[in-house]
């Protein structure tokens, strides 16, 4: 069988799509790219936020749905916390560094940056994280993909970027990062590194075969970050983040729920059994929840 898979068409989403195409070649199958234009990608200069949930999703899952693609595959973090009916995630590929890098003209870090410095990025959670830190920088919303961010900075519109390290990576544009951002400094988004494969969940025969490339501590730590995520009923248009990570049997999974200044942060960690990581998720979503997250994000979407 020639598999289908569905992905966005930017140079980033296609060699994450290639890596995956690879693995399922390895394990006898044969693919195929179809390229597929989501909203976010058909409205580069509009703030993410003003898209809506799953943006950069909506249009493949459609497709998956219809049936004009076999599978789909995503970065982990631009899925909704709640799963679309009808479809499953197969398969994880193993994570790539999940932290944000700092990318500058001069490789100048984040403390180097004076009084007035302009980071680009469009992620809620960057800028509160940024502003948290370090309230004198000015952070400026940008998007585009990672070759466009960095065309900007270069030009000078910015004098800081704010991108996922894994991107900068699948890039091999890992030389660029100045640097990588600890997640006491800035929590990873849900998922960030991760690249998952979907499909539907009526083909069980097809998700059986998928699970030939799955990696399950990668799996076990997205699925605590993301029932964290739909317990707190937010998206990325909410400056959430969580990270989880496995050591051994144990599971520990770190979140946070900031106010867009990054004023307020309510942040906690818990620890579990590594078998049950949506119960961990959704544990340290009530702490979270109990602690102050739920007045943050009452007052977001005012």
């Amino acid at each position: 069988m020639r598999l289908r898979i569905g992905t966005r068409g930017s140079t980033l989403a296609r060699a994450q799509t290639a890596l995956v195409a690879a693995a399922l070649e390895g394990s006898g199958m044969s693919c195929e790219m179809v390229t597929i234009r989501t909203q976010g990608d058909q409205h580069p200069d509009r703030p993410a936020v003003s898209l809506g949930v799953g943006a950069f999703v909506r249009e493949i899952e459609a497709a998956l749905l219809e049936g004009r693609v076999d599978v789909a595959v995503h970065s982990a973090k631009d899925l909704p916390g709640e799963s679309t009916d009808g479809l499953m995630l197969a398969a994880f590929m193993p994570r790539e560094d999940p932290r944000d890098a700092l990318v500058t003209r001069d490789g100048t870090g984040l403390r180097g940056l004076g009084p007035g410095s302009v980071v680009g990025t469009g992620s809620p959670r960057r800028r509160a994280f940024l502003l948290a830190a370090h309230p004198h920088l000015v952070v400026r919303d940008l998007r585009g993909n990672v070759d466009t961010r960095i065309r900007k900075l270069e030009a000078g519109e910015v004098d800081a970027l704010v991108i996922a390290a894994a991107g900068l990576e699948r890039l091999g544009l890992a030389h660029r990062a100045a640097e990588r951002l600890d997640p006491t400094v800035m929590l990873p988004a849900v998922g960030q590194g991760a690249v998952v494969i979907q499909c539907r969940s009526d083909q069980t025969w097809l998700g059986e075969r998928l699970s030939a490339v799955d990696h399950s501590p990668t799996r076990g730590a997205v699925e605590a970050e993301r029932a964290f995520l739909a317990a707190l009923g937010g998206g990325c248009q909410h400056p959430i983040a969580a990270l989880a990570a496995a050591d051994g049997a144990r599971l520990r999974l770190q979140g946070a729920v900031l106010d867009p200044s990054g004023e307020r942060i309510v942040r906690d960690q818990v620890e579990g059994d590594a078998t049950a990581p949506a119960e961990l998720g959704r544990r340290l979503a009530a702490r979270l929840l109990a602690g102050g997250a739920r007045e943050i994000l009452a007052e977001a979407v005012r």
